[in-house]
């Protein structure tokens, strides 16, 4: 086994261990929670969206069950594959609240639901699915024969300088998305919109990243400065400068908005017929989708060639 080989599986063990460890730590609370009593979560009532009690257990369980199998699985097993990711997804989606409160603590202000149990728990599921995500990716690149320095697969040379067409229709997909929300909103009007001070800062990031971010991720000024910003025009942008908020606000969109889809689903009680709720909490979807659709594509194609494979 070469050097490179045995860091890797390093790797992935440790991996694999630290998904145990959060499994057997956050899922025992959530077991102790469950049979026991758990917090009063502040005024909102509870810190995860639509998997409480057994489900919040079962989920750890699950995260557990699988980074074990993906550890001792020798080959590319797609089924498996989806079954981490959709469980790392799950994860995600029950804490999709963290997304407004993180927006508030931007915005230097809390909200009036904010609990700090209940914000540690959004956390610590989050991480959950950060780690099960890790040693996914991790399995694949082992299993279908990535680069071990940069995971990627295809012949070298195989390299784009401008986007794919389908992203560019996910960053209209975007747009559109984002404009559908809005004019959903002038049709019920503005007077019944009592929102904390996080969710309206948050509408207004929303407004700008959904018209400028996804267009800059699939247009040439969004690699290079254009010629009107002062003493950067030319230069190129950092690229985590677009990644981080597209990856971070897709992931986050399409988890708080999907799950509020569930609820409304559900029968759960708001100010606004579900025709509303069902026309906003979809175009926002979209927009999600489309932040991450454009994401990826921008990704793939500005990343520099890998010294290892040259890919």
């Amino acid at each position: 086994m070469t050097t490179s080989a045995s860091i890797a599986r390093g790797t992935g063990h440790g991996l694999t261990y630290a998904v145990l460890g959060w499994a057997v730590a956050y899922g025992g609370v959530r077991l102790l929670w469950t049979v026991g009593e758990a917090p009063e979560f502040g005024p909102f009532g509870l810190d995860l969206l639509g998997f409480t009690g057994w489900p919040s257990v079962a989920l750890c369980l699950a995260a557990g069950v699988l980074a074990v199998a993906l550890d001792r699985a020798a080959t590319w097993r797609p089924v498996l594959a989806g079954l981490a990711w959709t469980v790392s997804g799950a994860l995600v989606a029950a804490a999709g609240i963290l997304l407004p409160e993180l927006v508030g603590f931007l915005l230097l202000t809390v909200g009036p639901y904010f609990d700090p149990v209940a914000f540690l728990s959004r956390l610590a599921c989050v991480s959950g699915a950060v780690l099960l995500g890790l040693a996914t990716a991790h399995y694949q690149r082992r299993t279908r024969g990535d680069c071990p320095d940069c995971c990627r697969t295809g012949r070298p040379g195989q390299r784009r300088s401008t986007p794919a067409r389908w992203a560019r229709w996910a960053a209209y997909v975007a747009v559109a998305g984002l404009v559908t929300r809005f004019a959903a909103q002038f049709v019920v009007g503005f007077d019944g919109l009592h929102q904390s001070a996080s969710l309206i800062g948050l509408e207004i990031g929303l407004l700008l990243a959904g018209v400028l971010l996804p267009l800059a991720l699939v247009h040439r000024w969004g690699e290079i400065w254009p010629g009107w910003v002062p003493l950067l025009a030319g230069r190129r942008i950092p690229r985590l400068l677009l990644l981080v908020p597209g990856f971070g606000l897709g992931v986050g969109i399409v988890a708080y908005f999907g799950m509020g889809m569930v609820q409304v689903s559900s029968g759960s009680v708001s100010e606004f017929s579900d025709a509303f709720l069902w026309v906003a909490m979809s175009a926002y979807c979209l927009l999600g989708l489309g932040l991450l659709a454009t994401s990826s594509d921008y990704h793939l194609r500005t990343r520099t060639a890998c010294d290892a494979c040259g890919r």
